[in-house]
């Protein structure tokens, strides 16, 4: 069985074919700069990766491409059972996977206020796939929906309960999706050192096993941390949008609203300058004043650049309150998971957030952290805390939540 996944962004679209009975990606690739001069499209079969320089004007084309690629005889459309797609926001209306009708198409839409940068992209990918197969099943996974489980002490804020009530003004949680698969996968290793060998995420045994007491921590460009309880989320750092919690690439994370307030005043910023101050100019990028990536910031920290020291330190001491605030709002914590392109690639930058850990009985294991290995825990014996570092495959999860619905 093959399943598509879609990632649909505002100026990419991101597939991966998958043979489900494998569970490997057989071929995925991205078209980059849709709508834009230079646009590409770039796909990967094992080992031999091509380049393509075309001109995509809009999300229909760009799924032509794609389509025309897969209706080749080694990658026939006829092979395909359903397409999985990517889906931001999902709002209080949706908690799980959906088959893609018009009134998930309606609850899209109507979300794309709490993310203008990212449903209506994610729909233009579902609404060019209508038109490419028509006929095909499509399901719709949503990055908030793992976060619904919070309780409303938890999700609300504290204005006054009428905005809640008329604007549905709250806490939803992003990154729900990649959270979902460490998370199973870390049970996954669990179950399998207890004899309850398992190779569905989805469906995992788990009633002779005592679920742990989880922190993961998806640490991107974007970046987010989730205390997940009895297997469900009680906590997570990402808001009503993406742009509460963490220090990240280029957004600020937490600030007292009072701030925001005063620059607008002071400087008359409009509404929309502000959002893009916050969400584009900020974070590692607006303290540095040199990158949003933490790969040079790293780099600067090594050279003793003034700010990429005060950049890293930020976002360290902004993680470790998380962390412990979320060991104690769990009641103590069994592992923590690291994942994503900073927490999955760099020992050093996890030698760095262990070490400022050590107060929670966490110790690292210097070799294991260096090590080639992936997948890996990175702690030493007499840690209380198990740090676990797991690559994260949301596209692999979306094709398995795909699958459930067929």
């Amino acid at each position: 069985m093959h399943i598509l996944v879609i990632n649909s962004g505002s100026s990419s679209l991101k597939f991966k074919l998958f043979d489900m009975d494998t569970q490997k990606a057989i071929i995925q690739g991205i078209v980059e700069k849709i709508g834009l001069d230079g646009s590409f499209f770039e796909y990967q079969i094992k080992k031999s990766q091509k380049h393509i320089d075309c001109q995509v004007a809009n999300h229909d084309q760009a799924l032509h491409e794609v389509f025309n690629l897969l209706k080749t005889k080694d990658y026939g459309l006829t092979t395909i059972s359903a397409i999985g797609h990517r889906v931001v926001h999902g709002g209080e209306e949706i908690t799980q996977p959906v088959v893609i009708d018009e009134s998930v198409i309606d609850i899209i839409k109507k979300n794309s206020d709490l993310a203008p940068l990212h449903n209506p992209a994610n729909l233009a990918g579902i609404l060019a796939c209508q038109k490419e197969a028509p006929s095909m099943l499509q399901v719709a996974v949503f990055d908030t929906a793992f976060h619904q489980s919070m309780s409303a002490e938890y999700y609300l804020y504290a204005l006054p309960y009428e905005f809640y009530q008329k604007y549905k003004v709250r806490r939803y949680g992003f990154h729900g999706t990649s959270h979902e698969f460490v998370y199973q996968r870390l049970l996954e290793v669990l179950s399998a050192k207890c004899g309850m060998l398992s190779k569905d995420y989805l469906t995992l045994n788990t009633k002779n096993l005592t679920l742990p007491k989880v922190i993961t921590c998806h640490l991107g460009n974007g970046a987010s941390i989730t205390a997940i309880k009895d297997g469900k989320v009680i906590e997570t750092s990402m808001g009503m949008t993406p742009t509460e919690g963490l220090i990240m690439g280029t957004r600020a994370g937490d600030i007292d609203p009072g701030a925001i307030t005063y620059l607008m005043k002071k400087e008359n910023f409009s509404p929309d300058q502000m959002e893009e101050i916050l969400d584009r100019k900020s974070g590692l990028l607006g303290i540095s004043g040199v990158s949003s990536d933490m790969r040079d910031i790293i780099e600067g920290y090594k050279k003793g650049e003034q700010k990429c020291v005060l950049a890293l330190n930020m976002y360290l001491i902004a993680l470790v309150k998380y962390i412990g605030s979320y060991t104690a709002l769990l009641g103590g914590c069994d592992h923590i998971v690291l994942t994503a392109g900073i927490g999955e690639r760099s020992d050093f930058f996890r030698n760095l957030l262990l070490e400022r850990l050590a107060g929670l009985n966490i110790f690292i294991d210097e070799k294991k952290n260096i090590s080639p290995k992936k997948e890996k825990y990175i702690t030493t014996r007499k840690s209380k805390i198990k740090v676990r570092v797991i690559p994260t495959d949301e596209e692999y999860m979306i094709a398995k939540k795909t699958q459930k619905l067929l």
